[in-house]
């Protein structure tokens, strides 16, 4: 059986910025999170939703995704512990196009979008470079995931995956991680055959 650690720690905690926020701003800001126990097939957010939220990992696993217009899902990424999974369409005013839901039994903090804003106002400037650097991070594997599925193999989709998400591997349905790089699940299959033979 696989097992996993992970730290309980909140939204707010996670901000490299947060030791410098005052019991005030700390009040203010948590005034938009709540958290939320969710059980495994529990649906957060569907498509068209108009409400403004992320969700920030504590415990568990989250996956947002798309169903295209014949019923397929197509996963858009993962969110592990310490992740925060959402839709940030939501955050221009538009609805959402991504679902998100629980591959595991979880407990999330909800972050309603609005307070970004007041967190980004609040953290100080010599913080700044460091959080840009974690937005961008996570920019830079989402361009990455896009350049894979655009001209990468199935193989190297899946090096890639593992090498992005090495603690999770073991808990994601192989449908999911199939949906996950654009490939059946038989394809996956042999594409993990392949993976193992190489290691």
């Amino acid at each position: 059986m696989f097992l996993y650690f992970y730290i309980m720690r909140s939204f707010i905690q996670s901000l490299h910025a947060a030791d410098h926020l005052t019991e005030f701003e700390r009040d203010k800001l948590s005034k938009g999170i709540y958290e939320q126990d969710v059980k495994k097939g529990v649906v957060l957010q569907t498509a068209g939703d108009i409400q403004g939220k992320a969700f920030y990992v504590k415990k568990g696993l989250l996956r947002s995704y798309t169903i295209d217009e014949k019923g397929k899902e197509h996963v858009f990424m993962f969110g592990p512990e310490g992740w925060v999974v959402g839709d940030f369409e939501l955050h221009t005013g538009s609805s959402a196009v991504l679902m998100v839901d629980a591959i595991e039994d979880s407990v999330v903090e909800v972050v309603n979008l609005s307070i970004l804003e007041e967190v980004s106002q609040l953290i100080p400037q010599t913080e700044v470079p460091f959080e840009i650097n974690r937005l961008m991070n996570r920019v830079r594997v989402l361009q990455k995931r896009i350049i894979l599925l655009m001209s990468a193999t199935a193989i190297e989709r899946y090096e890639d995956f593992v090498e992005t998400y090495p603690d999770i591997v073991q808990r994601v349905p192989q449908r999911m991680i199939a949906s996950y790089l654009g490939v059946t699940p038989e394809a996956l299959s042999k594409v993990k055959g392949e993976f193992l033979k190489g290691k």
